[in-house]
């Protein structure tokens, strides 16, 4: 699998990539560029907000629920327009939004940290049926959340434990039914895990900040392969394409200045992702 370029345009902190199904068309965002990025064949595009945005699941053809650093809005692609869904840590102004994604049952898991990574500010919520619950707290940075194609598990990092946890779900609502436990621990290899998503098969795939590679690992969170990244800080991954073969990642020019860093990349995979569930508001 060799990467290439899918959009040149640099994102200071590049995350939260969605492909949206019934668009056929790639979201991503600059989170401390207060943007939400796409492209439409070699049209880019972009909405600019007035605080920092970080992750999004789709609610129909046109529409995005979106993180941003003190709410979930519901967010309209053709007009601009957005909507308050819920307050999300709107009274702590050293925290923001970070990692998210919807999960089988239409919620959005969406997590939280310090602006400067401070320790423990930040936690790990669940939107579902219209409240907003917190499922783990003090988590200094948020990443990983991703869901089995058998929608037993949940996985989850905070990134400087460098270990990616598992919690199983219930069948009929999502909740989690049990503690977690650790899948893939990278505390030996000194990896920093970032974003994540699962493939059709069940395998993870995680981008690893700092190390310039995505891993994928097996259901028993054993390490099957790994594939390069131009640049050093690959932040997350999302499958999407028309068949759901083209692995996405996005990266961070943050305090890098390589000319690829910050750029997003595309790889053909030899497997299938699964499709980005939908949010049921």
């Amino acid at each position: 699998m060799n990467a290439t370029l899918f959009d040149a345009r640099a994102c200071a902190l590049g995350e939260g990539p969605l492909w949206h199904p019934e668009r056929g068309q790639l979201f991503w965002f600059d989170i401390l560029g207060k943007t939400l990025m796409s492209r439409q064949g070699d049209k880019p595009l972009s909405w600019r907000f007035d605080e920092c945005v970080s992750a999004a699941g789709w609610i129909d053809r046109d529409t995005l629920l979106v993180a941003s650093e003190t709410a979930l809005w519901r967010f309209d692609l053709n007009g601009g327009e957005r909507s308050l869904v819920v307050p999300l840590e709107a009274d702590q102004p050293l925290t923001r939004s970070n990692d998210g994604r919807a999960d089988p049952w239409g919620g959005f898991w969406i997590g939280t940290m310090g602006f400067n990574a401070e320790r423990g500010a930040g936690a790990i919520y669940r939107y579902y049926k219209g409240a907003l619950r917190q499922l783990f707290a003090e988590i200094t940075i948020s990443n990983a959340i991703c869901f089995s194609p058998d929608r037993r598990f949940a996985y989850y990092t905070d990134t400087p434990t460098r270990q990616i946890m598992r919690v199983p779900l219930d069948a009929t609502d999502g909740w989690p039914s049990g503690p977690p436990e650790v899948f893939v621990d990278l505390k030996k290899d000194k990896r920093n895990p970032d974003g994540a998503v699962v493939d059709s098969d069940g395998c993870l795939w995680n981008a690893q900040w700092g190390a310039a590679q995505v891993a994928r690992y097996s259901p028993d969170g054993s390490l099957l392969q790994t594939v390069d990244i131009p640049a050093a800080q690959a932040t997350c991954p999302a499958f999407g394409g028309a068949d759901l073969r083209t692995l996405f990642v996005t990266s961070a020019a943050q305090d890098r200045d390589g000319a690829e860093d910050g750029q997003t990349f595309q790889l053909a995979s030899d497997v299938r992702g699964q499709r980005e569930h939908r949010i049921i508001l």
